[in-house]
């Protein structure tokens, strides 16, 4: 119980820190909106969603599915003050998984240098689920599907056309609202949940030299 409890306080902590990278992107790319709301605060309570930070990743790791993600409310931001129009919402939109990716790098070298630093077992076992869900929580949100952060990335990369097309996609699935996000979440789980976690897999080894 005491290992599932410190792994929710660290899928929270991870949760947090993505929603804060993307305020502050926001605020240095010109827009205040996050910073006016108090949403640059590390106090998880301003970012906390109780359904998608507490409740659901509770639940999964209580009922030891195998399958954990999460969710905290979005950083609100307005697009149109930010100084880059081009890519300044899918820098605020990278800026999330960039973090989780940099804390699962960081955890995965105090991993690699434990017994230099004569880190406990319990310490290290921790570590690696910090690793791993800051991975999960990079790859998941750079889905491109409506409201993770690969959406606000991909149409960066697109065309002006294809781009165009992709946005009339997104405010279509946005339109149905969570009846979509619901939906999306039961196909991922029972259908991609598989490769995907093998991505994973291969991304913890690569940064931490062990398997999960």
């Amino acid at each position: 119980m005491e290992e599932q409890i410190a792994i929710i306080i660290a899928l929270i902590i991870s949760i947090v820190l993505h929603e804060m990278a993307h305020g502050y992107a926001a605020n240095a790319l010109g827009d205040p909106t996050a910073r006016l709301q108090g949403r640059l605060s590390p106090n998880p309570l301003v970012h906390i969603d109780p359904l998608g930070s507490v409740i659901i990743p509770g639940f999964l790791i209580l009922a030891g599915s195998g399958i954990l993600f999460g969710w905290a409310k979005p950083v609100p931001y307005n697009p149109y003050n930010l100084r880059n129009r081009k890519w300044g919402e899918a820098l605020v939109a990278a800026a999330g998984p960039a973090t989780n990716f940099l804390l699962a790098f960081i955890f995965a070298m105090i991993i690699r240098s434990a017994d230099m630093l004569g880190l406990s077992a319990s310490f290290v076992e921790l570590a690696k689920y910090i690793v791993y869900i800051n991975i999960l929580l990079a790859c998941f949100n750079l889905i491109p599907f409506p409201p993770l952060d690969g959406s606000k990335i991909f149409p960066a990369l697109l065309p002006f056309s294809a781009q165009m097309q992709y946005q009339r996609f997104v405010k279509t699935i946005e339109g149905y609202g969570f009846l979509v996000t619901f939906i999306f979440i039961f196909i991922f789980i029972n259908l991609l949940w598989g490769p995907f976690s093998l991505i994973l897999g291969n991304i913890f080894e690569l940064f931490t030299g062990m398997r999960f």
